[in-house]
């Protein structure tokens, strides 16, 4: 009974010196990384909460209107988007990893064996989407009017060789679609929750040099808490690294 109480007693110790910060994540790899850093936030005193989202939005909203501390989903470009169209000012504290867009087929071995005409489904949100565009504009099926410009969209396609018939869905949807199409460009996270394996599955990646790297995102008044910077520099330590390579075996990078 003694040890119990003993250990009741530095339960409530901790909990009540323990800063609690809720992180919104998508399941993979977001979740996964931030699960693997909670027990050495435990020890720095801070309770990290993950909330698992499968979309691309209401991470965002709920993080703007203060209902979460933070996210961890998107990259750089996405968030400027969603700054610029909701009116927000959400801000990055810190990259943390790489999700190359691949191209994926159920029906074809290689983007030259892809038949006229042929389906394919991309991104319906801007940056992804135009992310998907350049991706093929970079292996010739289509050319852009400005293939630097990584809000490209469908109406800027310049030339189209095979008659690519494009469709928009939400990007969560893409790995369930997979066997309707010819081609879909799906995202990393999405394909691995799909059990695709990218280094392997994927037609074509995005190569180490993309801009599109994974970043912890809070409000701009919380960026300099003590919860928030214990997280970053959670994430930002040789284990994590390690754990991203060993896990994901190529298919995400850590990005520091």
């Amino acid at each position: 009974m003694k040890k119990l109480l003993v250990a009741f007693a530095a339960v409530a110790a901790f909990s009540a010196h323990a800063e609690t910060i809720t992180v919104a994540a998508s399941p993979v790899p977001h979740a996964e990384i931030l699960e693997f850093v909670k027990p050495a936030l435990a020890k720095e005193g801070v309770d990290l909460q993950v909330k698992v989202f499968t979309d691309y939005v209401q991470p965002n909203v709920q993080v703007a209107e203060k209902r979460l501390d933070a996210n961890f989903f998107q990259h750089q470009p996405y968030l400027d988007e969603f700054n610029k169209a909701k009116g927000t000012h959400l801000v990055s504290v810190g990259a943390v990893h790489l999700e190359p867009l691949g191209a994926y087929s159920s029906k074809y071995k290689t983007l030259a064996d892809l038949p006229d005409g042929a389906n394919v489904v991309i991104p319906n949100d801007a940056t992804n989407g135009g992310r998907a565009l350049l991706l093929l504009a970079k292996h010739n099926l289509i050319t852009l009017k400005d293939p630097t410009n990584i809000l490209s969209t469908i109406k800027d396609i310049t030339a189209n060789p095979k008659k690519l018939k494009f469709r928009e869905l939400e990007a969560a949807t893409l790995p369930r679609v997979l066997t309707q199409v010819d081609l879909a460009l799906i995202n990393t996270n999405y394909a691995l929750e799909a059990k695709l394996d990218p280094s392997k599955d994927a037609l074509v990646i995005e190569g180490s040099d993309s801009p599109y790297v994974n970043i912890l995102v809070t409000r701009e008044d919380n960026k300099d808490s003590d919860a928030v910077k214990k997280l970053v520099a959670a994430l930002h330590t040789p284990e994590v690294k390690k754990f991203i390579e060993e896990k994901y075996k190529g298919a995400i990078k850590p990005a520091f």
